[in-house]
């Protein structure tokens, strides 16, 4: 069977989707690009806030209409929408003819051997416990470039932060043993990855589950004795779980970026309260100051939420001053998402969307000061950077620091008269900005 896919949210989708595209290459299954060519469609979806459910939602009806129209045959659901809203996607979008809960996309080959055989009158629904065993040790086809690979250590969240349904979604924390991440890494590396970026719902508590205790350090140490890994990235540190053994590690490991992905959602105490969080803002300035002293050119990347509820003007005020004093290298904001079966979307005092869109786009305007001036500061520096690609039309090379992760920070281009591969690490001097990109040339032109 033809099969295409869309892959939707975060990294973490990503890796299940590599893995289901594995799944169904070994069965057999022929994978293609164009949904227009395909028998059947897998949509991997995102439910984790309303933008995300809506463009799960139209993907849907969009192939619904193919379907109607007898330009596809089944269309498979997965991911968290599914996971969430099993039952009205039933009842609502009856083109569906196939549901797979967040622990059963690894069945994926399964659902389209049922259809076959049941000739799609009823929809197939699989939807293991989500608490149950993490799927991992499946051969992945990478979706990414070939010399990067995000490396999921962990399924499932503990903290039951207020505003959050991933707990509900994906359960209990679950680590992946070290021997297998291990393996996989391996694995990753023989095939010409040569960047590991570690994800999970949160990194920095990998371990305590199976091993007692937090073990992200003794895992990075062991992915940074894989032949063929060059570099490693850390996403999704929870500030609180951060400790002086990891800090120790990314000062000394040559192959840990100093880089690190630190979700801190608010500044001020009262509405890190409401949220559930388990720090205050002495604790994050603390924090940031010693990594920056301990590690001077450490890139931090955060995020925040505005317009949580009960965030008064007194609130959002503190949240900019301490933005405008740590002067993060990276930083995105979202605007409150209200979502059902949240405490949060419970609480008193709701702040009006309008409102909570004003002080989102505040924040990223005060943010954008601060990494245009930063950029600016940036010429004449010199950087190692990994090559991503070519622009044709530009003439212009696309590059990777150790301060950008992909799909979410900026580029450094790169104008050059000699040819570069995909992949290739080269040192680059920065000749200027443009935005929040850097513009470069060879650091021996």
């Amino acid at each position: 069977m033809k099969v295409a896919f869309i892959s939707l949210g975060c990294d973490k989708n990503t890796v299940d989707t590599e893995m289901m595209l594995g799944i169904l290459d070994e069965a057999g299954h022929e994978l293609v690009y164009d949904e227009e060519e395909a028998d059947a469609v897998v949509v991997n979806t995102c439910a984790f806030i309303l933008d995300a459910k809506q463009e799960s939602i139209d993907n849907i009806l969009r192939l619904a209409k193919l379907k109607t129209e007898g330009r596809l045959r089944y269309i498979i659901v997965t991911g968290c929408l599914g996971q969430r809203y099993t039952d009205d996607i039933r009842q609502s979008i009856p083109e569906v003819d196939a549901i797979l809960g967040i622990s059963s996309f690894d069945r994926v080959a399964e659902a389209l051997d049922e259809l076959e055989k049941g000739g799609n009158k009823e929809c197939v629904t699989l939807c293991d416990p989500i608490d149950a065993k993490p799927i991992y040790g499946h051969k992945r086809l990478l979706t990414t470039p070939i010399h990067y690979a995000y490396l999921k250590i962990a399924e499932g969240c503990d903290k039951r932060c207020t505003y959050c349904i991933i707990p509900k979604l994906r359960g209990r924390y679950r680590s992946i043993p070290m021997e297998d991440l291990i393996a996989e890494a391996t694995d990753l590396a023989a095939r010409g990855v040569k960047e590991l970026i570690l994800v999970a719902q949160e990194t920095t508590l990998y371990g305590t589950d199976i091993y007692g205790k937090k073990q992200l350090t003794g895992l990075i140490s062991g992915l940074a004795r894989v032949e063929g890994i060059e570099h490693i990235r850390l996403l999704y540190c929870y500030p609180e779980e951060i400790t002086d053994e990891l800090i120790q590690l990314m000062k000394n490991e040559p192959k840990l970026y100093h880089y690190i992905d630190m979700p801190i959602q608010h500044a001020s105490d009262n509405v890190l309260k409401r949220m559930g969080r388990k720090t205050d803002e002495s604790s994050l300035r603390r924090l940031i100051a010693r990594l920056r002293e301990e590690i001077p050119d450490i890139c931090i990347r955060t995020t925040l939420i505005a317009g949580f509820p009960g965030e008064s003007m007194a609130d959002y005020r503190r949240l900019k001053a301490f933005v405008k004093d740590m002067r993060f290298n990276r930083l995105g904001v979202f605007s409150y998402s209200a979502e059902e079966g949240t405490v949060a979307a419970g609480m008193k005092r709701q702040i009006p969307v309008v409102l909570r869109n004003m002080r989102r786009n505040a924040i990223m305007k005060l943010q954008q000061r601060i990494v245009f001036d930063a950029n600016k500061a940036m010429s004449g520096r010199e950087l190692m950077v990994t090559i991503q690609g070519y622009i044709p039309k530009d003439g212009v090379y696309m590059a990777r620091s150790y301060m950008d992760a992909p799909d979410v920070d900026g580029m450094i281009f790169i104008e050059a008269d000699r040819e570069y591969m995909s992949g290739e690490d080269i040192k680059v001097r920065i000749t200027g900005a443009a935005g929040y990109d850097l513009v470069a040339v060879p650091a021996d032109d």
